[in-house]
């Protein structure tokens, strides 16, 4: 089936995850935890991630959770902060984190676009983070559509933020590829009755992506000999 559009996830497909997060995620415990370390032990056992190493482990919730879902995870340990006031923090915080693109964006974008392709994002992070990022990556004005966990349409693994990527396009289900590089995408994608590509960006394996995903590819630069294929 022919390709028309493609929807991208963002975290570990457009920016490299571990390059993109890591560094933020040390500096977001030490920041909360506000010199307890007893805290910071907890946030970091809360969603997974390696104090020693200062890096995500595989089956961390960041990986492919929402940013209200991380809140929620790290809530119980964070001092004088709501729920509330932490999820719009974590958003905040995001927004701004140095961000490493998986491959050259502006180009590889571009030539998709030059073939008539339409575009879009769905990250479970927060929409202001993505379109912040997007847009410091100089890119945000090359997608027709970017939606996050809080833009009203749900969150992945829901279909429902990647069907309304279709109908905001005018583009059929069935000719539209998610692109990821976890389960949560291609589990979406697939409940969606999109095509499905993982990339290897991210932070699963190619043996777990393998069984959910119509291809794995090292990353969203290999789409284009794909498509010549």
């Amino acid at each position: 089936m022919p390709v028309d559009a493609f929807l991208f996830d963002k975290d570990g497909t457009l920016f490299d995850f571990a390059a993109t997060w890591n560094g933020w995620a040390a500096s977001l415990l030490e920041t909360l935890a506000q010199g307890d370390q007893a805290a910071k032990e907890a946030m970091a056992d809360a969603i997974s991630f390696d104090l020693e190493r200062g890096a995500f482990n595989p089956d961390s919730l960041v990986i492919a959770g929402s940013n209200d879902e991380v809140a929620a995870a790290l809530a119980p340990y964070v001092k004088n902060r709501e729920l509330s006031d932490l999820t719009a923090f974590l958003a905040e915080s995001a927004s701004e984190a140095d961000i490493a693109p998986a491959v050259p964006l502006a180009d590889f974008l571009d030539g998709l676009l030059d073939r008539g392709k339409v575009l879009g994002v769905m990250t479970n992070d927060a929409e202001v983070s993505a379109r912040s990022q997007l847009q410091r990556a100089g890119v945000l004005d090359r997608f027709a559509f970017v939606a996050g966990c809080d833009s009203g349409h749900g969150a992945k693994p829901d279909p429902d933020p990647l069907l309304a990527f279709c109908k905001a396009a005018g583009v059929s289900p069935d000719r539209t590829a998610m692109v990821g590089d976890s389960r949560h995408d291609m589990e979406a994608g697939a409940a969606a009755g999109m095509q499905r590509i993982a990339v290897l960006t991210g932070m699963a394996l190619r043996t777990e992506l393998l069984p959910h995903a119509d291809i794995v590819l090292p990353d969203i630069g290999h789409i284009r000999s794909w498509l010549d294929r």
